[in-house]
């Protein structure tokens, strides 16, 4: 596989060395970069060695651009007027195929190129591509030009067009990878990493629960009829294990007598010493008293007799 770069980091010098032919116009080396001089018209640069095949790539670096048409070339002949260009004209990115002088458009993406954009072109059979800073902008089926080895640049000669750092390589497509000769051990992961767990080896015991958790219950199974209670149950009680002190009742308390076991009947009382009555018996069967007609002394009445 061939390659070519060149970063142009040298004196200032109209000689661009041994790596370069100038095909057309005057080109040099300006302040460690690519000047495609500023005669007017259009200059074509040319590597002096050849890719090995017609699958191959080439890209530079749009240090300074101005509306004016440049760009690179690759499967190009030995004065490039056959080959694929890929260029800017201020307004957008053209891919071209170039047959025998004839330019023909493939492909376009509209935008203007920019200081530092990195212009790339690419042949691999049939399938020609442009990318600009490394996005694939173009990529057409085209078998305009089947063959070619040599790369290069296309640039109308301005002053204010600049390149820089020029590379070339071949690409080989569809190439078998063979088995690997080692194996390289696991790298620990940054952040996190997610897979099927295994069946756990062990457990851990139940960790008490904090606050509340609630689950949707499931279905009852069965079912119990609440029982009606019958009859009664007592106990004896035991013995007290201690009194209390009666306490004394505020206020007053009534209650309903019972009937009299006995009575007895009030007798009148006679003026003593009349009509030969002596005595007089008053009061209840088990006492009598005597009182009799008055005399000189007083009569007195004495204990009862019973």
């Amino acid at each position: 596989m061939a390659s070519f770069t060149d970063d142009f980091n040298r004196a200032d010098n109209t000689d661009l060395g041994a790596g370069w032919v100038q095909v057309s116009g005057f080109w040099a080396i300006v302040s460690n970069q690519l000047s495609p001089g500023s005669d007017g018209g259009t200059i074509i640069l040319r590597a002096a060695g050849a890719m090995d095949s017609s699958d191959h790539s080439a890209q530079v670096t749009i240090a300074a651009t101005t509306p004016a048409s440049h760009g690179v070339w690759c499967r190009g002949n030995s004065n490039i007027s056959n080959g694929y260009l890929w260029r800017n004209d201020g307004s957008s990115w053209d891919l071209f195929s170039v047959v025998s002088g004839t330019f023909t458009v493939i492909g376009s993406y509209a935008a203007a190129a920019a200081p530092g954009d990195v212009a790339k072109l690419q042949a691999v059979g049939s399938t020609i591509k442009g990318f600009v800073n490394g996005v694939q902008r173009v990529s057409v089926t085209d078998t305009s030009v089947a063959a070619g080895t040599s790369v290069g640049l296309r640039s109308t000669s301005s002053a204010a067009i600049r390149f820089d750092d020029f590379a070339a390589a071949d690409v080989t497509a569809g190439v078998t990878l063979g088995a690997a000769a080692e194996a390289d051990g696991a790298q620990t992961l940054a952040g996190s990493k997610t897979g099927p767990l295994g069946t756990p080896v062990e457990s851990d015991a139940a960790q008490a629960l904090i606050g509340a958790k609630a689950a949707t219950l499931l279905t009852a199974a069965a079912a119990e009829t609440a029982q009606g209670l019958t009859a009664s149950t007592s106990q004896s009680l035991a013995a007290a294990s201690s009194s209390e002190t009666a306490q004394p009742l505020a206020g007053a308390k009534t209650a309903t007598l019972g009937v009299a076991v006995e009575t007895s009947t009030a007798r009148p009382l006679t003026k003593a010493g009349g009509h030969g009555i002596d005595s007089i018996i008053a009061g209840t069967p088990h006492s009598v008293w005597a009182v009799g007609r008055a005399h000189t002394p007083a009569w007195t009445a004495g204990t009862p007799r019973t």
